[in-house]
């Protein structure tokens, strides 16, 4: 069974922290030797999604702005990249563009990969106004990889992109498919204060949520990858038997008073060839 499109080379078009384009390297070891349909809940910058390029894919995510750019990217990507054209890759132009909102959703889209782009960290950050503020963060010699952005565009040609909580998206899941799960979570608290931080970007209760609807891909008949921290909550909620994997891994983002160096994350799954 032929379960990728080889003819179209792209890569992720988007910063995103808490990627995993440092999996992509031993992703392949992970995979079942056969699936049907890919899903993949929280999308965020796509590097596994962009590396399989599986033809018959489902890819989600609650966040509507970063939804919405996969569609315009899908439908209207000369718009997108017309508008991307105009913006300048300097501080005044940054702060300018930061505070605008657009009526078209080429424009709006635009103007998410240009923020991304151009932003400290690629961070996705919004105030309690729903408005992106995170600051400018100069990349000299910067310029936007038009021809990446179209061939990103033929590769979700068919894909289904919506917009839901992750739970919502096992309606999409029948026996034999993929689903990659790589839940927002933090790898510098491992040790202190894991519970505490990560309540404001996943909570424990959505983790419990989260293992039921493994469950649930499980009762389906279907295979499941989850990426998580390394935490012994996590192991403790995750612990169904499947196969759980402890690896090392050098921290690519991170603040000023980040500690860089190996941190600890889990693959758990029940597909592994291996």
């Amino acid at each position: 069974m032929k379960l990728t499109n080889e003819q179209i080379t792209c890569k992720p078009f988007l910063r995103w922290a808490g990627g995993k384009r440092w999996l992509l390297k031993n992703i392949n070891s992970f995979l079942p030797n056969e699936f049907n349909q890919y899903h993949e809940p929280f999308i965020g910058g796509g590097a596994i999604f962009f590396h399989l390029q599986h033809k018959n894919s489902f890819i989600s995510d609650l966040n509507t702005e970063l939804i919405e750019t996969y569609q315009s990217i899908k439908n209207e990507i000369e718009e997108v990249i017309e508008h991307l054209k105009t913006f300048k890759n300097t501080k005044e132009e940054y702060y300018k563009i930061r505070k605008q909102n657009f009526q078209s959703s080429a424009k709006r889209s635009a103007r998410f990969i240009y923020l991304n782009q151009t932003s400290f960290n690629g961070i996705y950050r919004v105030n309690l106004s729903g408005q992106y503020n995170v600051p400018y963060g100069y990349r000299e010699n910067y310029s936007f990889d038009h021809s990446n952005l179209r061939q990103v565009s033929q590769a979700l040609q068919n894909t289904n992109i919506s917009s839901h909580d992750f739970y919502d998206t096992i309606n999409n899941v029948q026996k034999n498919d993929l689903v990659f799960l790589d839940p927002p979570y933090t790898v510098t608290h491992n040790n202190n204060g894991f519970v505490q931080y990560n309540q404001k970007i996943f909570s424990i209760e959505a983790q419990y949520k989260l293992a039921q609807m493994i469950n649930e891909i499980r009762e389906i008949g279907a295979y499941y990858i989850l990426t998580n921290a390394a935490h012994p909550k996590v192991k403790e909620i995750f612990d169904n038997g499947d196969k759980m994997i402890e690896i090392s891994r050098a921290s690519l983002i991170g603040g000023k008073n980040a500690k860089r160096g190996k941190y600890e994350e889990l693959i758990i799954t029940n597909g592994l060839k291996l």
